[in-house]
């Protein structure tokens, strides 16, 4: 997947991903996931903490 954001938000998202030891992939799957549970409930069993991100999707 590709996508085009704003290189200050990708910088600013690279740098609290690797102070966290997180790959950006990883922080993006899970955020798909969530706001795919929120909208359409078609994925299940997904667990999200902290780690992975402090910020609810919402509707």
């Amino acid at each position: 997947m590709h996508i085009s954001i704003a290189d200050d938000l990708k910088k600013r998202f690279h740098s609290v991903c690797a102070l966290r030891g997180l790959k950006m992939s990883q922080v993006v799957a899970k955020l798909i996931e969530q706001w795919l549970r929120a909208n359409d409930g078609s994925t299940s069993g997904v667990v999200f903490d902290e780690s992975v991100t402090r910020a609810k999707v919402t509707k």
